[in-house]
């Protein structure tokens, strides 16, 4: 073969070697734009968008110890950063309230058999996820289903629930959007839910370190009163974490249980909505709410409305809205000098 013919072929080679490498990275970056998921078998589950971690489900349960246990008594959502490299809300362990654990689900009174059971600080029992009945994942979304036993301190089922989380992109400034369904069912006898907007219902905690002085929430209609309107459509909190800004919106669906009550007023942060339900044996109440994501200042009305409008199939109007600061903490309550006890008079000498 000349040395012309070899040279002619060497450029092809490399060429055909070029286009297949070009190609497969082609591929692989054209993979990389949809979701997907990473599984630390037995402790979180990582959902991914782009190839960034875009929420993280801890449903870890470990008893081998008290402090195991308590860092794994219930399952919780972790919503990441828009660079997809930390959590923005709070886990096990966060500072004040470590009970209270990203995007969270439970009741501070569920009556059961005459006895009340409290599943949001976990005090009388464990929220236990026992496997993922679907993991499915595309170009467009994400949805995972993990079947959750709460269980008693005796080890019997309280309540089954089937908890679906779906992640899609959403409409900018927001970058994530996430769809929250809880069916729970009563297998073995009727339960009530109940408890207080500050301590049941499905909700969202920011990290522990954000800045307490800029928690601002944004209610829709004129002179919203969070403690006393029931059943707001939405609501919205933008908070301070590590000098940026971020901000959440938790929209109701309009099946869920009526007369919701709404806690959206905490300086750390934690907000949600809260609904009294009776379940009867055998039967099942599903909950649905929807969450938008954004890094800066609160999306525009329009926004919020649309999505809102979106998941709740209806068309209401853009409405006004209500923004409030988050209330101040309470002044520490002033110290009450004990009352000294006088000495008994001795008796005068003799």
């Amino acid at each position: 073969m000349k040395n012309s013919d070899m040279y002619r072929h060497g450029l092809i080679a490399m060429f055909t070697v070029c286009v297949v490498v070009l190609s497969g990275l082609g591929a692989q970056a054209q993979d990389d734009k949809k979701f997907g998921f990473k599984d630390e078998a037995g402790k979180y589950l990582d959902v991914l968008c782009d190839g960034k971690i875009v929420g993280r489900y801890m449903y870890a349960y470990d008893k081998s110890t008290p402090e195991k246990l308590n860092e794994t008594y219930k399952p919780y959502l972790h919503v990441f950063d828009a660079e997809g490299k930390a959590p923005i809300t709070n886990g096990a362990g966060g500072g004040e309230h470590p009970h209270h654990r990203g995007i969270m689900i439970g009741w501070k009174s569920i009556l059961f058999n005459g006895k009340k059971h409290n599943f949001w600080g976990m005090n009388d029992g464990d929220q236990v996820h026992q496997k993922f009945l679907v993991q499915e994942a595309d170009a467009s979304h994400a949805t995972f289903i993990s079947l959750v036993n709460w269980i008693d301190k005796a080890g019997g089922t309280i309540i089954e629930e089937e908890r679906t989380t779906t992640f899609r992109r959403a409409s900018a400034p927001a970058y994530v959007m996430i769809d929250f369904s809880s069916k729970i069912k009563a297998p073995n006898g009727e339960i009530v839910l109940d408890g207080d907007p500050e301590h049941a219902g499905i909700q969202f905690r920011p990290a522990n370190e954000i800045d307490r002085a800029k928690t601002i929430y944004t209610f829709p209609g004129e002179n919203v009163d969070p403690r006393k309107d029931l059943d707001l459509t939405w609501v919205g909190e933008s908070f301070t974490l590590n000098g940026k800004q971020y901000s959440a919106v938790q929209m109701n669906y309009p099946g869920n249980p009526s007369g919701a009550k709404t806690s959206a007023y905490r300086d750390y942060g934690r907000f949600g909505m809260f609904s009294k339900a009776s379940i009867k044996s055998g039967e099942s109440l599903t909950f649905k709410h929807r969450f938008i994501v954004a890094e800066g200042e609160m999306p525009s009305v329009e926004v919020i409305q649309k999505s809102c409008n979106e998941f709740t199939g209806k068309s209401d109007p853009v409405p006004k809205t209500t923004v409030k600061p988050a209330d101040k903490p309470a002044p520490p309550k002033p110290k009450v000098a004990k009352p000294v006890k006088k000495d008994a008079k001795k008796p005068a000498a003799k």
